[in-house]
């Protein structure tokens, strides 16, 4: 049986459709006054710095630029919104964590921002918390999923990275994976693996967004 998540042929087709509208920048924001209207639904992607969040963004909405990638860790440091035409989902890039040369003050306010976001957010359905396959949970992983579990919030993992390590590796780490989210009170269980070098468990993201984005 494959680590990923079965979808139907139409689920997969319709997620396909939804992600072919094309995807545009809408707003950018440092504080809670400055949130647009909160209409339809909203995914937001959560991970640490450098795990993939710009590349896997713009590896499902088929833009090589929506989301703006750096080598340099921490560059995130705002809400960021996506949005469509005639799509019902709001994409959401949330600042990385985990950075450690970011100044404190900065940090603690980032950390502010996003607990407010996630506390306030009537219209938001998940968050899509990325961990790279290449290095698994670690303590700031646990530490966000803390910070979920307190907003109460739904939060998937997604893997990352995929293609970087061993499909026995890869078997493993999601099976230590689940056990650690079996403690955790609002993470869901299912799992995804990605890789959006390869485009692998794209398309099974883009199911899994639409079936939220539209129950």
């Amino acid at each position: 049986m494959s680590e990923e998540q079965k979808y139907s042929d139409e689920d997969l087709e319709a997620g396909r459709l939804m992600f072919c509208h094309p995807w545009d920048f809408l707003t950018s924001v440092t504080d809670m006054a400055n949130l647009p209207e909160a209409a339809g639904a909203e995914i937001a992607f959560a991970g640490r710095s450098n795990v993939g969040k710009s590349s896997l963004i713009n590896a499902l909405t088929g833009r090589k630029d929506l989301a703006r990638t750096s080598a340099t860790p921490g560059r995130t440091q705002m809400l960021n919104f996506f949005i469509a035409p005639e799509t019902p989902l709001t994409i959401v890039d949330m600042p990385g964590y985990g950075y450690a040369q970011a100044p404190k003050e900065l940090v603690e306010a980032w950390t502010q921002l996003v607990f407010s976001y996630l506390r306030g957010r009537p219209n938001l359905r998940r968050v899509i918390l990325l961990i790279d396959s290449r290095h698994g949970i670690k303590k700031n992983d646990l530490e966000a999923m803390e910070l979920l579990d307190k907003a109460a919030v739904v939060y998937q993992v997604v893997l990352t990275k995929a293609d970087k390590i061993k499909p026995p590796q890869l078997v493993r780490l999601i099976e230590d994976t689940k056990a650690i989210l079996r403690k955790r009170v609002a993470a869901h269980p299912e799992i995804l693996a990605t890789s959006s070098e390869k485009n692998r468990g794209v398309d099974e993201l883009r199911a899994e967004l639409f079936l939220l984005a539209t129950q």
